[in-house]
């Protein structure tokens, strides 16, 4: 236990000056009981989702909460997700962009499969209805809830030479918190606390952000595409080790280096019904999600 001590300099001061503090001032750690916290707050989950606009809240059944997090503008985690949980995640500033990559936490050679996905989906975007597929032909991941209609699967990630070339550098050193770090730097931080290494980190999903491709194959970003309040949900369909990075977008034109925040709120979902939404938007779908019904026989 730690010597608890006065948080103003001055009452410490005039503590000092008083009188001497002789080990009966202090409290017995054999005596002193703390109680724990209730089993329906822990200490270590607070409850961010009530801070969420409402509207984004639509469908999730709160009661069944493993944790929320806000992800601040330019910084990067990861968590393990089990089959049948999913993750509800909420634009807290217009402008957002949550670039996330997955990979199976009971084999991390399969990961997800950015060309398969498309192919099999035949799309170039990602919203409700569409499952994110590993290189084994398994769902990973399915949108279960969306309001923007569009997710970027191709503008890739904001590495450190881009980075450098369009906001300049800031360092820790100098400006702690509000230094530059690339969404690759992020995200291969992330996936370096489970073994995996430059040559692991693929193409990533670029949530809240649009990119549009024209007839001569250039991309053009979609500026304004995402508004404060906006959501996107996954739903997990097998056991994910998830890694996430909240800096800009590689293609964002802004000049200025301003990542946006990004809430998230896990919950126990339960794993795919026979009925369900996204084995109904596809064949390739229902396959996909046959195939990873196949490992939890």
């Amino acid at each position: 236990m730690s010597i608890l001590k006065p948080s103003d300099p001055f009452e410490e001061q005039q503590m000092t000056t008083s009188r001497a503090m002789t080990v009966n001032d202090l409290p017995d750690p054999l005596t002193t009981v703390l109680p724990n916290p209730p089993e329906a707050a822990p200490v270590d989950a607070p409850v961010f989702w009530q801070r969420f606009p409402q509207a984004a809240l639509s469908g999730v059944d709160t009661a069944r909460t493993l944790w929320s997090e806000v992800l601040p503008g330019g910084s990067h985690w990861s968590w393990r997700m089990p089959r049948g949980s999913a993750i509800r995640f909420v634009g807290l500033d217009a402008g957002a962009n949550l670039s996330l990559v997955m990979y199976s936490a009971l084999e991390k050679l399969e990961r997800y499969n950015m060309p398969d996905s498309l192919k099999a989906q035949h799309t170039a975007h990602y919203s409700k209805g569409h499952v994110l597929m590993s290189d084994m032909g398994r769902s990973m991941a399915s949108f279960t809830a969306d309001n923007l209609g569009w997710h970027d699967p191709l503008g890739s990630l904001l590495d450190n030479e881009l980075m450098t070339e369009k906001y300049g550098e800031k360092r820790y050193g100098e400006a702690r918190n509000a230094m530059h770090r690339s969404g690759k730097d992020g995200l291969l931080i992330e996936i370096g606390k489970y073994g995996l290494t430059r040559r692991d980190l693929v193409a990533p999903v670029n949530l809240f952000s649009k990119v549009s491709v024209d007839e001569q194959g250039r991309f053009a970003f979609a500026a304004n595409h995402s508004q404060a309040g906006d959501f996107v949900e996954l739903r997990f369909d097998m056991d994910v080790i998830l890694a996430v990075s909240s800096a800009p977008h590689a293609l964002d034109p802004s000049p200025a280096y301003a990542p946006k925040k990004v809430g998230l709120l896990a919950w126990r979902c339960g794993a795919a019904p026979a009925n369900d939404a996204c084995r109904a938007f596809r064949p390739e779908n229902a396959r996909a999600l046959h195939n990873t019904d196949m490992l939890y026989l």
